[in-house]
């Protein structure tokens, strides 16, 4: 049973003095697409009787298949606590229906629910997520663009004069928990003009309509403090680049299936399983979780980042960290998702190697307590650890050799994904970049 019905929906427009309806829904590349209708069209689209053409959202269909139906889900209902020129505005986040009735393939919250229903089958109910992304924030110019210009120099956990950047984390907090969100910490990151917000976890879906949510949230209030957040995984070099580590677990009704009082660690079979399923298949969704060309460049020695697949109970900078509380708590962290993600295709290709690793019965490696960054490449390779793919190119060929991960992604949404990918990556081949011309303009 839902939280709302229609009817409180009809009621809570009044009520809130709401006039207009975001129906919103995310593409392929993770990008937030909205049609914007006034309350008059609000029983339209409650009916799911809303239409939009998918031809013009890229990797949806093509022209002579574009007519495709938004249904709202209901329970994604919120208000904005801002108000624009406009009046309230108000949101419902949409699942994608082609024109015959039927759920689209290329919806990546549709292809999620496809993956959960896989989740069922193997007795869990829920897949859970506590995601913790990182943003700069810099300032914006004269013309109201962005600049690479930080607005403070502080350091993991500073607080103000250093961080100067705490009004604004403090107005978004204040927002999201408008909004219903639950914080359970903000703070400065490592970077100058880093920083990160962590709110509780929640089921697969919901904590990826969170994502979505609190990015838009984000942006929009560093914007009223003349700032522009980013979410891009290495803006800077020299500094940590962006993170959004994905805190997993899987439950069984109120049970969490990953702990096991008696196991090793206190960790169950089942989460040995999955975290082997993670490991098996990381080479093949990193170029889901890191998609972006910019993504490789956070996934580099020396800055936090993990770029070796490993996992560790202590140690921070292998793939996979198991956090230390435990009870409903127990989770298993993987360290390399970078915000630029599709949370639900992120979600969808983790859920996917966990359960293979589960319905094989794999069994993870030894963990690695030691600082990977210090071991050299022999060192590694005598324990056994593997890198992460050092490109996007390269992330393209693995994932499209993984059958576990084409699986969770289905072919629509795979297709279409690879295709834009190194359509992105050609671009970014075949460009000049100022690099270049530093190194070699005068030397030849």
């Amino acid at each position: 049973m839902g939280k709302f019905t229609k009817e409180d929906i009809i009621r809570l427009v009044k009520e809130e003095d709401v006039n207009f309806i975001r129906l919103q829904f995310t593409d392929i590349l993770g990008v937030i697409k909205n049609v914007e209708i006034p309350t008059s069209q609000l029983d339209k689209a409650l009916d799911n009787k809303m239409m939009f053409d998918g031809s013009s959202i890229d990797g949806f269909v093509r022209i002579e298949e574009s007519d495709m139906y938004l249904f709202p889900d209901l329970d994604t209902w919120v208000v904005f606590p801002w108000i624009t020129g406009k009046g309230k505005v108000a949101r419902l986040i949409c699942d994608i229906y082609n024109a015959d009735g039927t759920p689209f393939a290329g919806d990546p919250r549709t292809n999620l629910k496809r993956v959960l229903k896989e989740m069922e089958e193997h007795g869990f109910t829920h897949f859970n997520l506590g995601p913790e992304p990182e943003f700069f924030l810099f300032k914006l110019d004269d013309r109201g663009e962005p600049s690479l210009e930080l607005n403070d120099h502080g350091g993991y956990f500073d607080l103000a004069p250093m961080d100067l950047g705490e009004n604004c984390r403090r107005d978004i907090v204040l927002e999201l928990e408008e909004m219903g969100f639950e914080i359970e910490a903000s703070h400065h990151e490592v970077a100058p003009g880093q920083h990160e917000i962590d709110f509780k976890y929640a089921d697969a879906i919901k904590a990826c309509d969170d994502i979505q949510t609190f990015k838009l949230v984000v942006k929009t209030i560093a914007r009223k403090h003349g700032l522009h957040a980013t979410f891009m995984p290495k803006p800077l070099f020299g500094v940590n680049g962006s993170g959004m580590h994905m805190n997993v677990s899987l439950f069984k009704g109120d049970v969490n299936a990953f702990l096991d009082e008696d196991g090793d660690m206190k960790l169950s079979k089942t989460a040995y399983q999955f975290m082997a399923g993670i490991i098996e298949h990381a080479k093949g969704f990193t170029a889901v979780t890191n998609p972006t060309v910019n993504s490789y460049k956070r996934l580099v020695p020396g800055y936090e980042a993990p770029c070796y697949i490993a996992w560790s109970g202590q140690n921070r900078s292998p793939l996979v960290r198991i956090p230390a509380s435990r009870g409903l708590s127990t989770r298993v962290e993987v360290r390399s998702v970078d915000p630029a993600a599709n949370p639900y295709l992120a979600m969808a290709v983790l859920l996917g190697a966990g359960l293979d690793g589960i319905k094989r019965d794999l069994t993870p490696p030894k963990a690695v307590d030691r600082n990977i960054y210090a071991m050299n490449r022999k060192e590694r390779k005598e324990v056994g650890i593997e890198d992460l793919p050092g490109s996007l190119s390269a992330a393209l060929d693995e994932l499209q050799n993984d059958e576990v991960m084409t699986k969770a992604l289905g072919s629509h949404i795979l297709n279409n994904f690879v295709e834009a990918k190194e359509i992105e990556w050609d671009m970014f081949r075949t460009s000049v970049h100022p690099w270049e011309r530093e190194q070699y303009l005068k030397m030849y």
